[in-house]
């Protein structure tokens, strides 16, 4: 693993092979589609397993403990994304870190199909790992098969970004028809197994998603061309040594802390609770965040081009936090109101709740091709980052706002019709394509170029801190009213909109000079 090699130019030749992109981008396109399988898959049952009733089949957790340990999972699993990229940028190179992701995620779910609670949590463990090398890499990876000036890069992360939602919209319909579906409860019923345990089936799918995304990107492997495949070249024999001591201490700290966590529990001097985890993982994420940002502006030898380009990716940074925490409530608030609040049929047949969770990855599907085609097609006239950004966070706050409605005849008792989860996953769907597509194209056309990587994980450090909140908001389903829930939802995403507003053209003639 050698860190001194230095990487070869990324494609330069005009590929059109791909829908007019180049042909590596279908590899990357079907390795993320299965990897999203496997992890939206798992999200849409989380949540309802943890809050199942034991006889059930489920864990029997209460909504405030399953919400502390769903926003610690979905936050760690993007937070791990920042040394993901740091390893793939130092030792591995991008193209070996995704595949090594890939093998780790495939482990936890096999872990996770597993009916035991140890191996749950350890399932969790090996997914959170996994995502984290696989995540930013092969994001980076769509990133370098473009030059700089190419005007196809936000419609190749567009389309990029299309592969990730067919996974998504898969995944629910496979995934909770195993775990949820009578007719499979029915099934193993009649095959004399426990019709309980259809959960882990469920789990046991994702493995096999994810499986069939390790062989296609072995395959396409080839089509990547350089892309990915050195790390990148370290500045000298001393930088070296210095990154290879930061690689021992922090796996040492890491291995130190949790031999030391568990001593401490096994003799009872410190109790480990899910709500004590998640509050010290809000406390790490904070510090994080600002030691980073830190670290970005006042360490590195940056050029005053660079600096500017760092301050628009700090202010992207925040309001993408601020946007992930109402939209990746999906998996927890939205999982929770159609389980417990919303009819689930529609023309007389009954579905899984889970199933709600594909309308979402189903319309960007849908938008996708027609979003790339607009920001084409607008051509000198495209919107500028934040100006997309803004338009994001307006629509995941309608997104809330309408769900009020039937919120006030849910908390009577009555179950409501799932148009009003279509209608707001919809939205959702809008502010998606107006920010997420957008933001990743942002983070490899702003950063740079000895942190690419590095960067990236940034991005995906805001994925972390919005999947965090979004969780423990969910966790607070029982502690408030669902009109009040809603409502601050609302507000909160609306009011960072504002703010966004009145700093584009401030941007825009900072970026100028």
């Amino acid at each position: 693993m050698a860190t001194t090699a230095a990487p070869p130019a990324a494609v330069a030749v005009r590929d059109t092979s791909f829908f007019g992109h180049p042909r590596g981008l279908s590899t990357l396109f079907f390795t993320e589609m299965w990897e999203r399988f496997s992890y939206y898959g798992m999200r849409a049952l989380l949540i309802l397993f943890m809050t199942a009733s034991v006889a059930s089949g489920g864990l029997g957790f209460d909504t405030a403990k399953a919400g502390a340990i769903y926003g610690t999972y979905v936050s760690l699993v993007y937070i791990t994304s920042l040394p993901g990229g740091w390893l793939a940028d130092r030792f591995l190179g991008q193209r070996r870190a995704t595949l090594y992701g890939g093998v780790l995620i495939m482990l936890g779910h096999i872990c996770l199909a597993v009916p035991r609670l140890t191996s749950f949590y350890s399932g969790l463990g090996l997914v959170t790992i996994g995502t984290g090398l696989l995540k930013p890499n092969v994001s980076t990876m769509v990133g370098a098969l473009y030059t700089p000036e190419d005007e196809r890069r936000d419609a190749g992360f567009s389309l990029y970004y299309m592969g990730i939602n067919t996974g998504a919209f898969i995944a629910p319909l496979v995934c909770g028809w195993f775990a949820q579906s009578a007719q499979f409860r029915g099934i193993l019923s009649g095959m004399g197994i426990a019709p309980e345990n259809s959960w882990h089936w469920g789990f046991g799918m994702a493995a096999v998603g994810m499986f069939f995304g390790l062989v296609q990107y072995l395959t396409g492997w080839k089509h990547l061309g350089s892309a990915g495949m050195y790390p990148a070249p370290a500045e000298s024999v001393q930088a070296v040594a210095s990154q290879r001591r930061v690689l021992r201490t922090g796996v040492a700290l890491l291995v130190g802390g949790a031999a030391l966590l568990w001593l401490l529990a096994r003799t009872g001097a410190v109790a480990i609770t899910a709500q004590g985890v998640s509050n010290a993982l809000g406390v790490v994420l904070i510090l994080t965040t600002v030691v980073f940002f830190l670290w970005m502006f006042l360490a590195g030898q940056w050029t005053l081009d660079e600096r500017k380009r760092l301050v628009v990716v700090l202010v992207l940074f925040v309001a993408a936090t601020i946007f992930w925490s109402v939209f990746e409530q999906a998996g927890s608030t939205l999982n929770l109101f159609a389980q417990r609040d919303t009819r689930t049929e529609a023309f007389g047949f009954e579905f899984p709740p889970s199933w709600l969770q594909s309308v979402a990855p189903f319309s960007l599907v849908v938008l996708s091709p027609v979003f790339a085609w607009i920001w084409w097609r607008l051509g000198p006239r495209d919107p500028s980052s934040p100006a997309k950004f803004t338009i994001g966070l307006v629509f995941v706050s309608l997104s809330f706002a309408i769900l009020m409605i039937p919120a006030q005849a849910a908390e009577q008792g009555i179950r409501v019709s799932p148009l009003w989860l279509v209608g707001t996953y919809l939205l959702h769907t809008i502010g998606e394509l107006c920010l997420s597509p957008v933001g990743l194209s942002a983070m490899t056309r702003l950063a740079p170029a000895r942190i690419v990587g590095l960067t990236m994980g940034v991005w995906f450090v805001a994925l972390s801190a919005g999947n965090y909140l979004g969780g423990r908001v969910g966790g607070l389903y029982e502690a408030f009213s669902l009109p009040q829930l809603f409502g601050v939802v609302a507000l909160f995403a609306g009011c960072a909109a504002v703010v966004l507003a009145l700093l584009i053209k401030p941007i825009r003639r900072m970026l100028a000079r």
